[in-house]
């Protein structure tokens, strides 16, 4: 989405997984940030007058052959740039200096050390803390280079190129496991970039609601209605922006937490003004399900479902040209680089990966740059309840990838049962509020237990609760021993098919959240 209002910082996308926490870190700075893929020419930077240009990082080596670049003459342009990881090898191999693989690999967290009082590191103490991701470093620069910070094995932490307003810094300021990253990035935007910081998340519910009316014109629009946060904020946006020529599908896929389907039913059909359809669908998504194990067949059968559900229900209503969704960038990033960076696949997203190419209906999706904090700054600033705003993220796919293995309706009606307990001792101990996620896996696991002096074998029960800021990074929640002991022992109890539960204490990365 274009901003010619307001000052733009250029992201060159180089296939980093982490490349739009650098946009977000930006506008939460009140700048806005665009991500553009890194072949993006000057002569198009130049025409939109962008303030300052960040280079990414990216999965490849700058010395290997058919390696992503940049165009040159960015280095060139009377506009600063900033270098991250890859970005920063790029930069400096592009301005003479020499880039090769590190004797040592730094990952994780790293002591650095600030050698200059360079305006990127104004304010920010000369003994540190930075994330570190990487096997090759920048191993020599020339004269016209300045070193400004150093590890113990990366003497080229963070340089400065005399004769330009190239800036690179080898760690990663836009992850929170740096601790100044956000202090980092603000110098870059106001002492060296010179912006004044002109947006806010009115300006873009304005400008999508804008994007909205231009692409859909006259024409109907079909909402996919989940009950959480970002399809109830499409939703929201969607009537603001063309009315009631919404109408928003709410379907049972069979897939739904406990009471989900009713709940969500009455409180949309009562509260709001707009169009809305109750489908149950319940019987068609299990009998497709019958049978698959493989967690990317689930997703796409999944997806292609609720799509063709989707087009069956449009076809009963007036005008309808377009689906939308309330697909968002961590949904994006882990599916396929959004803005043509050459990312790996983590894993398909229903709503990404899934839809078939002879669709029916166009694809909406007004969400799609933005994180979760973001969709429910705008959920807040369109009028949404805390209720729902302040909802736990929820797959698209549903309880289905929640279940390791076959889908079937016993399964589910376990599963169910042990979630709402797990989610119910969450809430009365406090704790919901001060989670980005909590729920159940059901494992395709069993283990011997002994129950009323009788020897059982029953299904093992994982759960999961995290701490997150955007969902693509997360640390595991230390929850007190006390909750997590009630809810395992009301579990094992009062569902009947569960004898163990394991609680899962990975972070993201290496895990993802979901385990599907």
């Amino acid at each position: 989405m274009a901003a010619p209002s307001h000052e733009l910082i250029a992201i060159l996308d180089f296939g980093s997984q982490f490349v739009q926490l650098i946009a977000r870190r930006v506008r939460e700075q009140k700048v806005y940030a665009e991500i553009l893929p890194h072949t993006t020419t000057a002569e198009t930077l130049r025409a939109r007058c962008v303030r300052g240009i960040i280079l990414s990082g990216g999965p490849a080596s700058v010395y290997q052959p058919g390696a992503p670049t940049c165009d040159r003459r960015i280095l060139e342009m009377a506009v600063p740039v900033l270098g991250i990881c890859y970005g920063m090898q790029l930069g400096c191999q592009l301005l003479g200096g020499k880039v090769g693989a590190a004797e040592a690999r730094e990952f994780g967290r790293t002591p650095c050390r600030v050698e200059s009082r360079s305006p990127l590191f104004e304010g920010i103490p000369a003994e540190t803390v930075v994330w570190m991701s990487h096997g090759d470093h920048v191993a020599s620069v020339s004269d016209e280079f300045e070193t400004l910070a150093q590890s113990e094995n990366t003497p080229n932490a963070a340089v400065k190129h005399r004769g330009s307003a190239f800036y690179g810094v080898q760690f990663h300021p836009e992850v929170t496991h740096t601790p100044f990253g956000p202090h980092l990035i603000r110098n870059f935007l106001y002492r060296i970039c010179g912006c004044s910081g002109d947006w806010d998340m009115k300006s873009y519910v304005a400008q999508a609601a804008e994007m909205i009316r231009g692409k859909v014109d006259r024409a109907g629009v079909v909402c996919g209605l989940s009950g959480g946060v970002d399809s109830s904020v499409v939703a929201l946006l969607l009537h603001r922006a063309i009315g009631d020529r919404v109408h928003c599908i709410f379907v049972d896929n069979g897939l739904l937490r406990r009471g989900e389907f009713e709940e969500v039913s009455q409180f949309f059909g009562r509260e709001f003004q707009f169009h809305f359809h109750p489908v149950d669908a319940s019987r068609r998504f299990l009998a497709r399900l019958a049978g698959v194990t493989h967690p990317e067949e689930k997703r796409k059968i999944i997806g292609h479902e609720f799509v063709a559900v989707f087009e069956e229900e449009a076809k009963k209503l007036p005008d309808i040209r377009f689906l939308a969704q309330g697909t968002l960038y961590p949904d994006v990033i882990e599916s396929t680089s959004a803005k043509g960076g050459p990312s790996s696949t983590i894993k398909t997203h229903h709503n990404v990966g899934g839809l078939p190419e002879k669709l029916g209906l166009r694809i909406l999706e007004p969400l799609r740059d933005l994180f979760k904090d973001e969709v429910r700054e705008m959920g807040r600033e369109l009028g949404l309840p805390e209720s729902i705003v302040g909802r736990h993220p929820f797959p698209g796919p549903g309880l289905a990838v929640r279940i390791l293995g076959e889908v079937t309706p016993k399964r589910l009606e376990v599963l169910r049962a042990a979630d709402a307990i797990f989610l119910e001792e969450i809430r009365q101990a406090g704790w919901y509020g001060r989670l980005w996620q909590a729920f159940v896996i059901l494992l395709p696991v069993q283990s011997v237990g002994v129950m009323g002096d009788e020897r059982t074998y029953e299904n093992v029960a994982a759960v999961r609760a995290v701490h997150s800021s955007d969902g693509m990074t997360a640390d595991w929640a230390r929850i007190p021993y006390e909750v997590l002991d009630r809810a395992a022992s009301r579990i094992i109890n009062e569902v009947r098919g569960i004898n163990r539960v394991c609680y899962d204490i990975s972070t993201k990365p290496p895990s993802t959240i979901e385990w599907e």
